[in-house]
């Protein structure tokens, strides 16, 4: 069956780079697959699997999210009535969240229960920025079929507070212990770039589009 691979476009997220990886995966996988840029609702019902970038400020992506008329209506409709494979990176992953206290508090989209909040900088450089070891905590996820403690590439100053320790599937430490990996039944969420991660962060999307 072909797979339709939708990545969101609402004006912020390192859209090119994560096209570009899903289709090298596709293609060296020999895997039946379209991959469509969208800021259209629409799309978002004949997709088969979604994909959420996003850098930049929590405040500036959600509303960039909002702004486009029905389009957290249809995310939410495929990723959780429709349990359709979601996948969101950096700050993509964050806007999961219940809500955001980056230059002040701001709700997300409340999929999976937590909070974003600034990582502790007393004796740390921030933007927490370049390579870093994940530890996973639960290797039965379907995401995660790469060898524990991979490298991935990191930029953020925030992270993702999960209230339910089920839903960590991986940690990273820059200060603090933080989640690098979360999941909740069909939805993903990644705080480091897969796409900017060599083989194994290739591998991670291959595994989303697996799913």
């Amino acid at each position: 069956m072909k797979k339709l691979i939708c990545i969101v476009d609402y004006g912020l997220g390192n859209i090119h780079s994560a096209e570009q990886s899903i289709k090298k995966v596709a293609a060296d996988s020999n895997m039946l697959s379209e991959i469509k840029i969208t800021s259209n609702p629409s799309d978002i019902k004949e997709a088969s699997h979604l994909v959420l970038p996003g850098q930049g400020a929590f405040e500036s992506c959600i509303n960039g999210l909002r702004n486009i008329n029905g389009m957290i209506d249809e995310l939410s409709e495929a990723a959780i009535n429709k349990q359709k494979p979601f996948l969101g990176i950096c700050v993509g992953m964050q806007l999961l969240a219940s809500k955001s206290y980056e230059n002040g508090e701001h709700q997300g989209l409340n999929w999976i229960k937590g909070e974003i909040k600034k990582m502790p900088n007393e004796n740390i450089k921030l933007p927490h920025m370049g390579w870093n070891e994940i530890i996973l905590k639960n290797t039965k996820n379907q995401l995660v079929k790469v060898s524990d403690k991979n490298d991935f590439y990191f930029v953020h100053s925030y992270y993702f507070d999960c209230k339910y320790k089920e839903n960590i599937i991986a940690l990273s430490n820059y200060g603090i212990d933080f989640a690098s990996i979360i999941s909740k039944e069909n939805i993903y969420g990644v705080q480091f770039h897969p796409e900017k991660s060599s083989v194994q962060g290739l591998e991670i999307i291959k595994n989303f589009i697996n799913i």
